[in-house]
């Protein structure tokens, strides 16, 4: 069992660098994820790992740190509704409001191993009203590893039987062995950075859709409220805002409101006069 020191340095660690608020309880998970980290860094075991992260934390372990802890966990067209939501409502009302510059920003933040951005490219090529259209789909994740996946675009058959539509499938992939490999046309419709959620996005500018989904539910109080009001800047004042089910802006951020009738967690920026009146 890991020493209750060891895991509390580690705890302050992980929040400190990726954001990741972990509770008490969970030494199995730090054991069972960090341990081969330790020896695939040449440590004897994880204590020899912590050991050295105290004296001389250099930044290559503590991303591998970071990054094993780091929860993956992705599929195609998750949870639905958004994604109806997305093609019924909020992309007509986009294509509306942009008819004249015919362009389109979107961010998927935690993008994982490329399900969500590609689920997005999947239904804006699919959307009639954006046909002929310029959408830059940017994904962004902590991990380099699952980011190395996206690009790729490689997925297993479990993978794709995950929520993607058979028609889909057929539509965007070509099978590759056991596997199947998303099109050059919709790979090229995406382009995947390495980003942390706890750093600046003053180089990202604006995105008319910003899908934040399942990633702040890691965090706690105070970095939820940081990352969605640094957000908030960086979203177009008639753009939206996407949540993960189980997340709201209610009691950490007043920088949005929630749209109704969405039937899901969809919000648009407040305007920052409004929230000075407020104020």
């Amino acid at each position: 069992m890991i020493p209750a020191n060891d895991y509390a340095f580690l705890q302050q660690l992980l929040q400190r660098h990726s954001g990741l608020s972990l509770s008490a309880g969970k030494e199995y998970l730090i054991e069972s994820r960090l341990s081969p980290v330790a020896a695939s860094l040449g440590y004897a075991d994880l204590a020899a790992l912590v050991k050295a992260l105290r004296v001389s934390p250099r930044s290559a372990e503590v991303k591998a740190v970071c990054e094993a802890m780091t929860t993956n966990e992705s599929l195609f067209f998750r949870d639905g509704t958004p994604f109806e939501v997305l093609r019924e409502r909020i992309l007509p009302e986009l294509a509306r409001a942009r008819q004249h510059s015919r362009r389109l920003r979107i961010w998927c933040a935690a993008a994982s191993t490329g399900q969500e951005p590609y689920s997005v490219a999947m239904t804006v090529a699919a959307h009639p009203l954006l046909a002929g259209w310029q959408v830059e789909i940017v994904g962004t994740d902590y991990s380099a590893a699952a980011l190395q996946r996206a690009r790729e675009g490689v997925y297993s058959h479990f993978e794709v039987q995950r929520g993607l539509p058979i028609q889909m499938l057929m539509k965007h992939f070509a099978k590759e062995g056991d596997d199947w490999r998303i099109s050059p046309a919709l790979r090229r419709s995406v382009t995947f950075r390495e980003a942390n959620l706890l750093e600046s996005f003053v180089h990202y500018g604006t995105f008319d859709l910003v899908l934040c989904r399942n990633v702040l539910i890691y965090f706690d109080l105070e970095t939820k409220r940081d990352v969605l009001d640094r957000m908030r800047r960086h979203v177009a004042p008639d753009g939206y805002l996407f949540l993960g089910g189980s997340e709201t802006v209610i009691g950490v951020s007043d920088g949005f409101e929630r749209v109704p009738g969405a039937l899901t967690s969809v919000y648009r920026p407040i305007a920052a006069q409004s929230l000075s009146r407020a104020s």
